[in-house]
């Protein structure tokens, strides 16, 4: 007994959470709004730092390598010869959104397992958590194999309809075959980042960084390789970034996999197990998953809106259109990790009934997100030319592009933040809250007012990336409001609730 304890310790990545006793439910008629919150006797806000940091540094290299590593994919396409590059950037940004909206059902359920698992992990309910990783495997499993089948079948319609009328016959072809190659990759792409979620709900996200480093580099030698024919292989232009792609993303598979099978951390898939629907885990996967999965199908149908929006200004624009939100999911990787802190340390918190613990590591986090923004900040402003020129040199594109960056940079702070406070929320399980948000935003005040800008004002590219200004002001503003009314931690899981 007592090895087996020691054991399951070396398993654990603990934190100051570990050290304080469990909390007591909300009585009737507490207030909950978030108000100042004093920190535990003998707690220091060093520790409750260190916490945030250790979770979310694994995580930012991760999302930062991935990201480089698309961006890589874009710079390398985009520099092929003369007008080929330029309908190289566009096919690879038209195929993203398709491939995106396919894997919104598996990155829906993938928050749900995370916030569930992490409510666990604060419960120290090690079965309970491993079970529900077994259940996420099983139903994404499912999934990709529906949407591999889709986006294989449908490519050609995807492309042409994300289009929208605005790009050429060869345009259409390359993002076709780039499409359908990724789709053939579907499957290890899914189960990676399923084990991934499960991870960072226990915040173990050193593993992840590990493997999707490995993936990377392998992609980018793979693009090389590829692209261009080098090494005696074929040139393959923008097919061979999309395989160079899918073959990084089945390295990183088979080594999440020797990882999940190994049980030498929290989370472990064991086969004496089995791997049958287990209803009422799902209950609460589902019941957090849902409202996430609409507030990923709004953001991607109002994401594939807004593209043929702009897709319809021309292939040119159109190309430093893709550049600038290659530079912007750039950006997001800030707000991403630490907001992969906010949900890990939120659903610990609450699993623990230490609601004042959740509100604190949210201080901790915003304030740290804060610092890190600004430098990105100062950094795009000033080297923004630099920036876009890596991408593209083609005249227009390095001009209105590095314009728009520079828009872009003062929207650091805000966007970051609101990364973070709704990765909070979504740990606490409040969900169908900013899946409404999202619908408003992205739907309504990105599309509207980015429809009356492209289309009846006549501002080009600068009216659409005003429009994306408002809708990130306006989802910030609305996420804030809910987290200090105190309302998300009222939420519990289905099964605590029978």
């Amino acid at each position: 007994m007592e090895q087996m304890e020691r054991d399951e310790k070396k398993r654990i990545i603990r934190t100051t959470l570990d050290m304080l006793p469990d909390g007591k439910p909300p009585e009737e008629g507490e207030d909950i709004r978030i108000r100042k919150v004093t920190l535990p006797e003998g707690v220091k806000r060093g520790s409750l730092s260190g916490d945030v940091v250790r979770i979310a540094w694994p995580c930012l290299i991760e999302l930062i390598l991935t990201q480089l590593t698309s961006m890589v994919d874009q710079m390398m396409v985009g520099r092929l010869p003369g007008q080929e590059g330029i309908m190289a950037l566009s096919a690879v940004g038209l195929a993203a959104q398709p491939k995106f909206l396919l894997m919104t059902l598996v990155i829906a359920m993938n928050v749900g397992s995370t916030a569930v698992i992490a409510r666990y992990r604060g419960q120290r309910n090690q079965k309970k958590a491993n079970q529900t990783y077994r259940q996420a495997i099983l139903l994404n499993l499912l999934l990709s194999v529906v949407f591999m089948g889709v986006g294989i079948l449908g490519a050609e319609p995807l492309i042409r309809f994300m289009g929208a009328g605005g790009i050429t016959q060869e345009t259409l072809r390359y993002g076709t075959e780039y499409l359908r190659i990724q789709m053939y990759g579907l499957i290890p792409l899914v189960l990676t980042v399923t084990t991934t979620a499960a991870l960072r709900g226990v915040g173990d996200t050193r593993i992840p960084l590990l493997y999707n480093t490995v993936a990377n580099v392998v992609n980018v030698i793979g693009n090389y390789l590829l692209i261009y024919g080098k090494g005696g292989f074929p040139a393959m232009g923008v097919a061979g970034a999309s395989l160079a792609t899918v073959i990084g993303q089945t390295v990183a598979f088979g080594m999440a996999a020797a990882v999940a099978f190994s049980k030498k951390r929290y989370i472990f898939l064991d086969f004496k197990e089995g791997f049958r629907f287990d209803p009422s885990i799902m209950r609460s996967v589902v019941a957090i998953g849902t409202p996430s999965m609409m507030e990923q199908l709004f953001l991607r149908l109002g994401a594939i809106l807004y593209v043929r929006t702009v897709a319809g200004l021309g292939d040119t624009m159109y190309a430093a259109h893709n550049v600038l939100l290659s530079i912007m999911s750039m950006t997001f990787m800030i707000g991403q990790a630490f907001a992969t802190s906010a949900t890990t340390l939120m659903g610990q918190s609450l699993g623990k009934l230490r609601r004042d613990m959740a509100a604190l590591y949210m201080k901790e986090t915003r304030r740290l997100g804060l610092y890190v923004s600004c430098l990105m900040l100062v950094g795009m402003a000033l080297f923004r030319v630099q920036i876009i020129g890596l991408y593209n040199s083609t005249p227009e594109v390095v001009e209105i592009g590095s314009q728009i960056l520079f828009l872009l940079a003062f929207l650091q702070p805000v966007q970051t933040d609101q990364f973070i406070v709704s990765g909070g929320l979504r740990g606490a399980g409040d969900t169908r809250y900013t899946a409404a948000v999202i619908a408003v935003s992205v739907l309504f005040v990105r599309n509207v007012l980015g429809t009356l800008m492209v289309k009846l004002w006549h501002l080009g590219l600068w009216g659409a990336w005003i429009a994306m200004s408002g809708d990130q002001g306006v989802r910030a503003l609305l996420i804030l409001h809910r987290y200090y009314s105190g309302k998300w931690s009222l939420i519990r899981l289905k099964e605590e609730m029978g």
